[in-house]
């Protein structure tokens, strides 16, 4: 059960990592690391939704 919310949570997550570690650094650099994080999972999650709507109405 653990695995099934385990593989649940970061199917959400997609594209989230990856904005939240861009958007750290980028905000790191203004002194505003945790504010960046979260700009940039909110980012992140966005355009990764974006990308697999796009790639279902194309088919591939």
């Amino acid at each position: 059960m653990a695995g099934m919310l385990l593989v649940s949570s970061l199917a959400q997550a997609e594209g989230c990592l990856k904005g939240a570690v861009v958007g750290g650094v980028a905000g790191h650099l203004k002194h505003h690391a945790v504010i960046g994080a979260v700009a940039g999972c909110a980012i992140g999650h966005h355009l990764a939704a974006q990308a697999k709507k796009q790639q279902a109405a194309t088919g591939k």
